[in-house]
C-alpha cells in the first residue's frame, strides 16, 4: 500500500525524526507511567477491591473518571477532520490526519483503563461475543469497536491519493458514528433512573459538547508541542481558527451545565440533589465551583478572548491544559458525586445507618496511577506513529495553510 506525501491541498507531509535526547526521554517517561499503571492493575487485581478507595456506594472510581474522560475526548478530537471533510473547510484539511490519530489514541487509552478497572479482563471476549441489546453497555462495545474500524479506514482514505475522493463520504460516516458513540456514553447516565443525580437525557447532547471541548484541547496541545519540538512553522491562521473553536465549545459546555443544574433546582424531586453542589460544604461543591466552573471554564474563556492574551500561543496552551483539568474535575463531580448522593430506596423515609447521607470517596494511589497510565498510553502511541508515518505537514505557515492569506 503506497502512501502519498500530499493531499487535496498538495501539502507535503513528513514524519518527525525522533532521534534527539528529548524524544527518547519523553518515550522513557511515558513508558514509566504505563509500567506503573500495569503494576497498579496487578496490585488491585491480586489484592482485591479493598485496596481501592471504592466501597459498596462508590463502585465507579477514579479509573472510570479517566476512562470516560478519554473516551469522550477521543470523539471530540476527530472534530477537526470532520470540519474539513463534512463542511468542506479547506484550511482544516492539512490537520485531518493528526485529528484521526489523536482520536484513535485517546480511545485506546480510555478503553485500556476501562478494561483493566473492571476486573477479569480475560472475560472481555464474553462481552464482545454475547450481547444483551437491551443494555446501553453492550451497545457501547459495538460503538467503540466500530469507531476504531471507521476512523482507521478514514485515515487510509486520507493517506492514499487514489482514495482521497472517498474521504468525504467516509468522513460523514465517521462524523455520524462518533455522535452516536458519545450519545451512547452520555446515555449511560441519562438512563439511570435510580440515581437522581443522573436520570436526564440532556446528558446525551451535553456529552457531545463536552467531547468537542475536551478533544480539541488535547488536539491543540499535541499540535503545538509537535511543531515547537520539531522546529516546524505553525502560523497564526491555523492557531486563531482553533482558538475560536475552543472558546465556542467551552462556552457551550458551560451553557449545558447551567441548563442541567437549573432544571434540577426547578424540579421538586431533585431539589435535594441540587444542594449537593450548590449549598453544602462537601468536596463535590468545591470541585464543582473552583475546579469545573472557575478553573476549567471561566479562566480558559478569559485566556482565549481577553485582548491581552488573545495573540499568545502560551496562553492558549495554558487554556487547553485548564480545559483538560476542568474536564477531569467535571467527570469526577458527575461520576463520583452522582454515586455519593444516597439512593432514595424508601420514599419519604430517612435512612439512619448504612446508606444514608453523602459519602466521601478517597481514591487510592493505585487507582490514580491506572488512570494516568491511560493518558500515557495515548500519548506514547501518538509519539511513535508521528515518527513512523507522515501525519504532520512540513509547514503550517500562514501562506501554506491559507492560500488566500495576505500580510
Amino acid at each position: 500500500m503506497a502512501f502519498d506525501s500530499g493531499d487535496f491541498m498538495n501539502i507535503r507531509y513528513q514524519q518527525i525524526q525522533g532521534n534527539s535526547l528529548g524524544f527518547y526521554t519523553l518515550i522513557a517517561g511515558l513508558g514509566v507511567f504505563i509500567l506503573a499503571a500495569l503494576g497498579a492493575f496487578y496490585y488491585m487485581e491480586y489484592q482485591g477491591h479493598w485496596v481501592t478507595g471504592m466501597n459498596n456506594r462508590i463502585v465507579w472510581g477514579m479509573p472510570h473518571v479517566f476512562a470516560l474522560f478519554l473516551i469522550v475526548a477521543a470523539s471530540g478530537a476527530l472534530n477537526v477532520a470532520s470540519i474539513a471533510s463534512i463542511f468542506n473547510k479547506k484550511i482544516y484539511q492539512s490537520l485531518s490526519r493528526l485529528s484521526g490519530l489523536v482520536a484513535l489514541a485517546l480511545l485506546a487509552g480510555g478503553l485500556m483503563v476501562l478494561v483493566l478497572d473492571l476486573g477479569r479482563p480475560d472475560r472481555l471476549i464474553v462481552a464482545m461475543t454475547k450481547y444483551n441489546f437491551k443494555s446501553i453497555f453492550a451497545w457501547n462495545i459495538i460503538l467503540y469497536n466500530g469507531f476504531f474500524v471507521i476512523v482507521g479506514v478514514y485515515l487510509w482514505m486520507m493517506f492514499e491519493r487514489r482514495m482521497n475522493k472517498f474521504s468525504t463520504k467516509v468522513g460523514l460516516i465517521a462524523f455520524s458514528w462518533r455522535l452516536i458513540l458519545t450519545t451512547g456514553t452520555g446515555s449511560i447516565f441519562g438512563l439511570l433512573v435510580a440515581r437522581h443525580t443522573y436520570d436526564a437525557m440532556i446528558m446525551a447532547p451535553q456529552f457531545i459538547v463536552m467531547s468537542f471541548s475536551f478533544g480539541l484541547a488535547f488536539y491543540l496541545l499535541i499540535l503545538m508541542a509537535s511543531y515547537k519540538w520539531t522546529n516546524r512553522e505553525l502560523g497564526d491562521v491555523i492557531i486563531n481558527r482553533l482558538r475560536s473553536l475552543l472558546g465556542v465549545f467551552v462556552a457551550a459546555v458551560l451553557y449545558f451545565v447551567a441548563v442541567f443544574h437549573i432544571g434540577n433546582i426547578y424540579l421538586a424531586e431533585n431539589n435535594n440533589v441540587a444542594t449537593l453542589l450548590f449549598s453544602t460544604d462537601s468536596i463535590y461543591t468545591n470541585l464543582f465551583w473552583y475546579g469545573q466552573i472557575i478553573l476549567g471554564s471561566i479562566v480558559p474563556l478569559a485566556l482565549i478572548y481577553h485582548p491581552v492574551f488573545k495573540q499568545s500561543n502560551s496562553m492558549l496552551g495554558l487554556a487547553s491544559v485548564l480545559v483538560i483539568v476542568g474536564g477531569l474535575v467535571q467527570m469526577y463531580v458527575l461520576i463520583i458525586g452522582g454515586q455519593a448522593y444516597p439512593l432514595e430506596i424508601f420514599l419519604d423515609k430517612e435512612i439512619l445507618e448504612g446508606y444514608g447521607g453523602v459519602i466521601v470517596y478517597t481514591p487510592s494511589l493505585a487507582e490514580t496511577t491506572l488512570g494516568v497510565g491511560g493518558v500515557a498510553l495515548a500519548l506514547i502511541a501518538i509519539v511513535f506513529l508521528l515518527k513512523f508515518l507522515p501525519f504532520l505537514p512540513e509547514s503550517l505557515s500562514n501562506k501554506v495553510a491559507d492560500p488566500h492569506y495576505k500580510r
